[in-house]
């Protein structure tokens, strides 16, 4: 069962009004600030008919009844239609293409792909799908070539370890992953050469990425490292309440910002210039950060509404939109146009005997909301406890990312309609939290991992013949040290 919240009336499907654009603020760059307040009616307005245009299809492939409810428009009218010309273009646009395959959900199966020997952290593809990215606890990371029916392509053995792999990034170019964990060095490794097991400066070198200012000697852990579009910086977040940018052709971190005021367990680009950046920490705030404007370490904004920690956060692409899971046990939608630029209101920890590593959310406050709430919506009926549970937007290809997804501490993926809010799937099969998932971003395909060893795949149709038989984990099996100590 899913909750679903937003600070305005439902709004008619087609009628939404597209509310101000980025352009049309008066000249005004949303991220340094505006003057007045914006509309939170208009702005979800924006937020609906954007994603409209994405994947809803062209209005003379549908119909209108007598009561003006819309009938849904299948695959089969949109081809005759597509055929007939009806639009006057002869071919699909974008949105019509993503409303056809956004109707083909993976949630066939689980097929497996493979089981380690330790909980699974990371799962990622790569921009492309034709990669996927798995690293697990005890520094064991796998590359497999999707198009190769799932042969690892590289077998990693990283260096340095301190509990866990804690993330993960490809290049761009797929010809380099940099991987991080509790210290302040992350290490980059050449994917790309011809040898498949890759032991750290034994079989091949990894190279140590200082993330540490020169002079400083202080020990901090990294929870999230990225890499820009172009491939020439990485941005990381730090338990020492730091971001950092690391310059990969200086070889030398070039920005480092006291960002917040507790651990920041998450950050990313906010699009493919790397201008903007996003960051999520433990002092329940997401703040938005515009180099081109920075000065004396002030955040160009702050998102205010989560009551705990955030454990991560996903950009949808373009410099505007992003959601992040909290330690409340939501998901939220924010757009960085209703930011705030002071922090006195910003919510402080309310339950300071609760650890989420260990113990359950009282049942009594999932309802609870923040008085200065900022998020657009609010996405409810996971479970994000134990460990930093990673939420996404759904590809663009392939549903015009009218969807957001998530893992869950109760061992489940679940995927909301990122409209309506509803939970339009919930995978069931692991017996250990979900940690991270991926959804790939052209095939009707998603791939889950979790703290039970196992990563399997979900399809839509499915591959041809019956799922692999997967036993599933116990829910004991864990051990209580596995709850505890991790990130």
């Amino acid at each position: 069962m899913s909750c679903y919240e937003i600070p305005v009336e439902t709004l008619d499907d087609e009628d939404a009004p597209i509310g101000p654009s980025l352009s049309q603020q008066s000249g005004k760059d949303p991220v340094k600030g505006k003057k007045e307040e914006e509309d939170p009616v208009e702005l979800y307005k924006d937020f609906v008919q954007l994603t409209k245009l994405r994947s809803a299809p062209n209005k003379r492939f549908s119909w209108t009844v007598t009561d003006r409810l819309r009938l849904p428009v299948s695959t089969f009218k949109m081809l005759a239609g597509r055929e007939a010309n009806y639009t006057g273009r002869t071919r699909f646009s974008a949105a019509d293409e993503s409303h056809v395959l956004s109707k083909y959900f993976p949630f066939s199966g689980p097929w497996s792909v493979d089981q380690l020997k330790k909980p699974v952290y990371i799962s990622q593809f790569s921009a492309d799908g034709s990669l996927f990215v798995a690293g697990s606890q005890g520094g064991h990371i796998r590359i497999y070539d999707v198009d190769r029916n799932w042969k690892v392509r590289k077998d990693i053995e990283a260096k340095h370890m301190r509990w866990t792999i804690t993330d993960a990034s490809l290049s761009p170019d797929q010809q380099f992953l940099v991987y991080s964990s509790v210290n302040t060095i992350a290490h980059i490794v050449n994917v790309g050469s011809g040898a498949t097991e890759s032991v750290a400066n034994v079989t091949e070198i990894h190279e140590g990425l200082d993330f540490s200012v020169d002079g400083e000697d202080e020990e901090f852990g990294i929870f999230s490292v990225k890499f820009s579009t172009d491939g020439q910086e990485l941005v990381a977040a730090g338990n020492d309440d730091y971001i950092y940018v690391y310059d990969l052709l200086a070889n030398r971190c070039s920005l480092q910002i006291h960002a917040h005021q507790s651990d920041v367990n998450t950050v990313c680009f906010a699009d493919e210039t790397g201008n903007i950046i996003y960051s999520g920490s433990d002092d329940n705030l997401c703040k938005v950060w515009d180099r081109r404007c920075f000065t004396r370490g002030q955040a160009s904004g702050v998102l205010i509404g989560h009551l705990e920690g955030i454990t991560f956060i996903d950009s949808r692409r373009d410099g505007r939109y992003l959601i992040s899971n909290g330690k409340d046990q939501s998901t939220k939608l924010w757009d960085i146009r209703k930011m705030s630029t002071n922090t006195r209101d910003c919510p402080r920890r309310r339950f300071t005997d609760w650890d989420y590593r260990w113990m359950e959310y009282p049942e009594h406050k999932r309802n609870f909301k923040h008085s200065n709430d900022q998020s657009l919506a609010t996405y409810k009926g996971h479970s994000v406890l134990r460990t930093l549970i990673r939420c996404y937007f759904s590809p663009e290809y392939s549903t015009g990312q009218k969807y957001i997804y998530t893992g869950s501490s109760d061992s489940c993926v679940y995927i909301y309609d990122v409209l309506s809010g509803a939970a339009v799937a919930t995978l069931k099969f692991h017996g250990a939290p979900v940690r991270d998932c991926s959804w790939h971003p052209y095939y009707p395909m998603m791939v889950s991992s979790s703290w039970d060893h196992r990563i399997v795949r979900w399809q839509f149709p499915g591959p041809a013949g019956r799922a692999a038989e997967v036993q599933r984990a116990k829910p004991g099996a864990r051990g209580r040290r596995t709850r505890v100590f991790y990130r």
